[in-house]
């Protein structure tokens, strides 16, 4: 299987390769040439034997399947439950999908593990080293740096945005002690962190220097990796059986994942609703047919705060026919004004894609982890509430409703306890965090700083 850019101007690769690219080199995302069919998960079938049968299919064999199966084995042994992404009921024909029970409290966990043991097996086999960049708006960095802490093949620079992220994401990323993990808080928003990402992307002379790779959701494998986790919820609820996703959504990697799944045949269909805080994009393109860039709020849901969902582009690939022209031409006007209208050859199919999205206010996030400790006694973090009260306002339904809980209540112990009163402690495996010592080094929003950075701290 060969993968292709959306913006049609880069060769081809198989799977490894689009994988340790990260980005296309064209500027596109990686999308695999054509959907492989895959038999649905069946109920009773581990987490680790469904994650290698869609990773091998993607990945159609570059690597062969034991190999498939120790990545994944590997990248799930640390995980608290053993079901990975368990579901518990929340009301009736609703379910939550709880993915917080790997090393940093965050579904970013579940597909970050699986990329440092890819990464790591294939650079070995190949006798190289890579620098691996994420931009983070708070979950994903933390996961980077738990899953590729100490790795011998890989330096890792992680930018976040400086007193924009939790005070616990930030201990999840600055506190491995590891000295291939380099920590960069930018003077900054979110947007800015993933521009100079992309920056960096754009100069092909930079990325060979340094072996470039990056581990946002614009990196293939992480999109493959969360598709999993909607086939076990599929096989737990009844193969057959119709379900709505309510996925609280910044970046809408996760949301792609559920799209991308039901693409590959693991759904019996697919409904899926991005549910966002205040930075409400994702909103404004499905229901206005327009992207604006405007800059980031914050909000009590941060990992969320994000104006520019980069895998949109994916599914304007997508539903436009595959027309990498007409995706080059408006992300070129895009990038030229902040503004671009959606012709009608990606909103027409856009609003049959079974992707949708729904937004909620700061007042509302709050007030929903209030409800949902009221109602269940459980606390819930403020992304997840984002979702229960998306979830809330839906029309009733035969269709079986899941949320996805994103991540741990503790990971927000400030915005939990002035909702609710109570704290949220960390779970015992994780509750030394807040004694280890950080290191991080704070700069100003300046691509040129951040690339000086990386060449006087990767290792040779």
């Amino acid at each position: 299987m060969k993968f292709i850019s959306t913006r049609g101007e880069a060769e081809p690769v198989g799977f490894v390769d689009a994988c340790l690219s990260g980005l296309a080199p064209d500027g596109g995302l990686f999308v695999p040439e054509s959907w492989p069919g895959i038999r649905p998960a069946a109920p009773g079938e581990s987490y680790v034997d469904v994650a290698t049968r869609i990773i091998c299919a993607f990945a159609d064999g570059e690597l062969a399947e034991d190999i498939v199966r120790g990545i994944c084995e590997r990248a799930y042994a640390s995980f608290a439950h053993h079901s990975v992404a368990p579901l518990v009921q929340t009301g009736p024909n609703e379910f939550m999908m709880e993915l917080h029970h790997g090393p940093t409290l965050a579904f970013k966990d579940i597909a970050m593990q699986l990329i440092a043991q890819l990464f790591d097996h294939v650079l070995a086999e190949r006798g190289e080293r890579m620098s691996v960049t994420c931009a983070t708006s708070g979950d994903t960095g933390g996961a980077a740096a738990a899953a590729f802490a100490g790795s011998k093949q890989v330096d890792l620079f992680i930018l976040h945005p400086f007193e924009r992220v939790s005070p616990v994401q930030r201990l999840f990323m600055t506190t491995t002690g590891e000295a291939n993990v380099h920590n960069i808080a930018v003077d900054d928003d979110f947007d800015a962190c993933q521009a100079i990402v992309k920056s960096l992307f754009a100069d092909r002379e930079f990325v060979a220097s340094t072996s470039l790779s990056g581990v946002n959701s614009i990196n293939w494998a992480r999109i493959a990796a969360q598709s999993v986790y909607y086939a076990t919820a599929q096989a737990a609820l009844g193969v057959g059986r119709p379900l709505r996703f309510v996925v609280p959504s910044g970046n809408m990697g996760d949301a792609l994942a559920g799209y991308v799944a039901a693409r590959c045949g693991l759904l019996a269909g697919f409904e899926g609703i991005c549910a966002v805080n205040e930075n409400d994009t994702l909103r404004v393109l499905f229901e206005d047919g327009r992207m604006t860039r405007t800059p980031a709020v914050a909000t009590p849901s941060p990992a969320m705060d994000i104006s520019v969902p980069s895998n949109f582009e994916r599914i304007a690939f997508e539903v436009s026919g595959r027309d990498p022209e007409l995706i080059r031409q408006i992300y070129q006007s895009y990038a030229q004004s902040g503004e671009v209208t959606l012709p009608e050859k990606i909103r027409g199919p856009l609003s049959c894609s079974g992707l949708a999205a729904a937004t909620v206010s700061n007042t509302e996030t709050m007030a929903e982890i209030r409800r949902m400790l009221e109602l269940t006694g459980w606390l819930i973090c403020p992304h997840t509430a984002v979702g229960t009260k998306v979830a809330q306002g839906l029309k009733a339904s035969d269709i079986t409703t899941v949320i996805l809980s994103t991540a741990h209540a503790a990971k927000f112990p400030e915005t939990v306890l002035e909702a609710t009163g109570r704290n949220a402690p960390l779970p015992d495996r994780v509750a030394g965090l807040l004694d280890r010592t950080e290191v991080f080094e704070r700069i100003s929003s300046d691509e040129f700083i951040v690339r000086k950075y990386i060449l006087e701290h990767q290792r040779s």
